[in-house]
């Protein structure tokens, strides 16, 4: 039984996923800011 890709092919998909991506980022721009940069400056000092 193949799979029709052709069911993917909706905004909705791109939508969902552009989320997905942007909201991981944010999470990871977050992580970065919040936890390694006072690491980095109190290994730092």
């Amino acid at each position: 039984m193949a799979v029709d890709l052709s069911e993917f092919e909706h905004p909705a998909w791109t939508a969902a996923a552009g989320t997905g991506v942007g909201y991981l980022l944010i999470l990871a721009l977050l992580t970065v800011a919040l936890f390694v940069v006072p690491w980095l400056i109190f290994t730092t000092l």
